[in-house]
């Protein structure tokens, strides 16, 4: 009886060590997954989406963004207002509370707005977003489409993160409630996925645009400071105008940030298109174009960075189109430093001259990673899919 004790006891023991050592191996292996998922996940997302308790700390998110945007950091706070998406109808002049458009122009200072649940919503007027507002779509699944969609009009410290835009339309002058929470007569609108107008300080993150009447996203008339990340941009013609037009000056003066993004499939212009301003495009995939991935006019400068250029498989291969200036076409600055071209791509750079360097401050600054990592580091772009747990 008491060699059966003792062989019981030691048969405890050794079950005790065992339950130890698996559960120190699944830590490990925690760890490691992480270690792992981290390492295939740019610096904007290691930042919030390794972190399994995110949708607890929602507004970490504005201390993830790089580039021209810098931190989002004015957009938080003790007085934030966090307010929560019920009803996906709309309004455009008396916005019921529980809607996107009450949340985003009726109520000012710092707003951050999340959805209850799935929804899909269609505009009947553009919605004019306010300074200091988060639209955070994360964790459901939200469309803005076939209508109206965003527009941010001489507004400052604004995040659109997470959203599927697509199927925008043409709209004519009518009446809105403005950005300011006034209702105010706005022009004719082309039937863009994002216009930003008159805008400064504003992140664009992880939302999935497609299909619009004229294009993706127009950063305009003096817009700056602006950094467009982790978006997949797919199915159109004219993707992003970075400034209004020829004639428009003030815009030499935008910057902007274009890094971590998928262009494509069936895109064919505008990856960006830059006027007059300055862009750092760093770190995106290029998935085929049919005229051209990069263009400008105006004398811009652009630095192409470590991005992945691979060319459609017939037709254009060069990645670049020039509009010169009186007939000088190597007025303007566009350099390619570091990217890797796929399927026969080229790009033609500037002869001579300096490559621009985006000279960020130390809360605008990142690093540019080699452009093999490019396709991991965008393989989550657009809206991501959240599980009902913990990871997204």
């Amino acid at each position: 009886m008491a060699s059966l004790g003792i062989h019981s006891t030691v048969w405890r023991f050794v079950l005790t060590i065992m339950m130890i050592v698996a559960i120190l191996g699944a830590k490990l292996s925690d760890a490691k997954q992480e270690k792992m998922s981290g390492l295939r996940m740019n610096v904007i997302d290691q930042c919030w989406r390794l972190n399994p308790e995110w949708r607890r700390h929602r507004t970490q998110l504005a201390t993830c963004s790089v580039g021209y945007a810098g931190k989002m950091t004015n957009n938080i706070g003790k007085d934030v207002v966090h307010y929560k998406v019920t009803d996906p109808s709309d309004d455009p002049i008396n916005p019921k509370l529980g809607t996107l458009r009450y949340g985003a122009s009726v109520i000012q200072g710092k707003v951050w707005i999340t959805f209850q649940r799935d929804m899909r919503i269609r505009l009947a007027r553009p919605l004019l977003i306010s300074s200091f507002t988060t639209i955070d779509a994360r964790g459901v699944d939200v469309h803005i489409a076939h209508d109206a969609c965003l527009m941010i009009y001489k507004e400052t410290n604004v995040i659109i993160h997470g959203l599927r835009i697509h199927h925008c339309k043409p709209q004519g002058p009518g009446m809105v409630m403005g950005g300011a929470g006034k209702v105010i007569s706005l022009g004719q609108v082309d039937g863009d996925a994002i216009r930003l107008v008159s805008a400064a300080k504003i992140w664009i993150d992880h939302n999935t645009l497609y299909r619009c009447a004229d294009g993706l996203l127009d950063v305009t008339r003096g817009s700056t400071d602006v950094t467009v990340s982790n978006n997949w941009f797919r199915d159109q013609d004219k993707v992003m105008l970075l400034g209004h037009d020829d004639g428009y000056v003030r815009d030499q003066n935008m910057k902007v940030t274009v890094v971590y993004n998928h262009f494509g499939p069936n895109c064919n212009q505008r990856m960006p298109r830059i006027r007059h301003g300055y862009a750092h495009v760093a770190n995106n995939l290029y998935q085929g174009w049919t005229q051209y991935a990069i263009g400008g006019s105006m004398e811009p400068s652009l630095k192409s960075e470590a991005n992945l250029f691979i060319a459609p498989t017939s037709g254009n291969k060069e990645v670049t189109w020039r509009k010169g200036s009186n007939g000088d076409e190597e007025a303007f600055e566009f350099h390619s430093v570091r990217d890797v071209f796929e399927n026969g791509a080229s790009f033609t750079v500037t002869k001579g001259g300096r490559v621009p360097n985006p000279n960020y401050n130390a809360e605008q600054g990142f690093k540019v990673a080699d452009a093999s990592c490019v396709r991991p580091l965008t393989i989550s772009a657009g809206a991501l899919r959240c599980s009902k747990t913990s990871r997204c």
